[in-house]
């Protein structure tokens, strides 16, 4: 009898059962939400339900920028001098293009293959839904670009949670310290400290991921007829899943070559990750968590720290097969032909672009209007995705989590043999 109580208790307290039952029920609640109540209704719902995953995403948020600070700090002080820190970036950054132009390509494939767009009606779609967007995309340049990477104020940077320029400042104050060598112990203990302390924080706040993923996903469901949305886009979302099975195939492939039969125990180890960033679609949700379950598979925390700031930067893997994946797509409803070397070309725009406008809201449609803009296909027909995207997000961001998970760990064993 007891054992079964612990068993049931056991149960209860995984953290990834909680946030399959709350999706589950947070889908039955919007769905009975969306059926019973009108738009307006149902709307005000949307809206206040949905502040249960902006908490649980705020808190988050609160603890990323003093956590990749003090680790990434930490990590390079303990890396000891340029010599290491290059080598490690250099196979984190060889890792990271690579991977991220077999993600394009594979968008570039299937979209070609199955042709989502060819023959879609036109006659429903709101076009002033993008407005928004193409707002955004207005100034995009070379100089914006590199404004985004470089930090004129890590306060600024913090404030802001620019992953990327917190990166930039912590691996010139990491490499600072490694060279002033004893001198920096004091500092570098206590900032060793901090982050044990933040990495604490991160269970406290990791018990309201289901509460937010329930917000989340019952906001969704009761302002979007799920059956119309997917009868209507059937041809696009199936598509676009057979491209995000494709890339997890490859991603888990090329796991399990580097890693073996330890490419079970790191699933095992991100699953609860995964599901976070499926049901808030936020890849940056779980940077915490998952910070500290790639150091408990055993990545020790000094590559944690470096490579995973980077690789959500520049290792986004699932955002970056649907940017081609849409763009063509768009391409291909308004009958814009898109010869070989053209769409390379996109790839190529696709591989920088994408790097500059890390931690946009909505980044990957930014990313897309800008290159619609680029090779004159209509950029209003970002539209057309829209009332899909967010579910779109979804396997966008799980897809991203799981390229950052199996990089990281790719890296910490080479380092191992190093």
């Amino acid at each position: 009898m007891e054992t079964k109580n612990n068993l049931k208790k056991s149960i209860l307290n995984n953290i990834t059962i909680q946030i399959v039952i709350a999706m589950l029920l947070g889908a039955i609640l919007g769905v009975i939400i969306h059926n019973n109540y009108i738009a307006d209704d149902a709307k005000n719902f949307s809206d206040k339900i949905k502040m249960l995953a902006t908490v649980f995403i705020r808190l988050v948020q609160m603890i990323i920028a003093p956590l990749v600070f003090t680790t990434l700090v930490v990590g390079i002080a303990k890396l000891g001098d340029v010599k290491s820190v290059g080598r490690i970036g250099g196979k984190a950054l060889v890792w990271f293009f690579t991977a991220s132009f077999i993600s394009l390509l594979i968008g570039m494939f299937w979209v070609n293959t199955l042709k989502p767009g060819v023959g879609l009606q036109l006659g429903t779609i709101d076009k002033n839904a993008a407005n928004e967007l193409t707002e955004k995309v207005e100034g995009f340049s070379a100089q914006n670009f590199i404004e985004h990477i470089i930090p004129k104020s890590i306060i600024e940077a913090m404030a802001n949670n620019e992953i990327l320029q917190i990166v930039i400042f912590s691996i010139f104050f990491g490499l600072a310290a490694a060279s002033i060598g004893e001198n920096s112990k004091p500092i570098v203990n206590a900032l060793d400290k901090t982050s044990h302390i933040i990495l604490k924080m991160v269970n406290y706040v990791m018990k309201f991921a289901p509460i937010g993923v329930f917000g989340a996903i019952a906001g969704v469901f009761a302002i979007k007829d799920i059956s119309e949305l997917l009868f209507t886009y059937a041809k696009f979302f199936s598509s676009f899943l057979v491209g995000i099975a494709s890339l997890w195939l490859f991603l888990l492939v090329i796991g399990f070559i580097f890693l073996r039969n330890q490419m079970a125990t790191l699933l095992k180890r991100i699953i609860s990750p995964l599901m976070i960033a499926f049901g808030t679609t936020s890849s940056e949700a779980v940077f915490p968590k998952l910070t500290e379950e790639l150091e408990r598979f055993g990545v020790k925390d000094k590559i944690v720290s470096f490579m995973l700031p980077l690789g959500y930067s520049f290792n986004l893997d699932g955002s970056m097969m649907y940017m081609t994946f849409a763009s063509i797509f768009i391409a291909q409803v308004y009958g814009v032909d898109l010869d070989v070397s053209t769409q390379i070309t996109m790839l190529l725009v696709l591989m920088l672009t994408s790097k500059g406008i890390a931690g946009v809201p909505r980044a990957s449609l930014v990313v897309v209007a800008a290159t619609c803009g680029m090779f004159k296909i209509p950029v209003e027909g970002i539209a057309l995705i829209l009332p899909i995207d967010h579910f779109c997000d979804m396997f966008r961001s799980a897809s991203n989590v799981l390229g950052n998970a199996i990089a990281t760990s790719v890296v910490g064993n080479w380092e191992k043999d190093s």
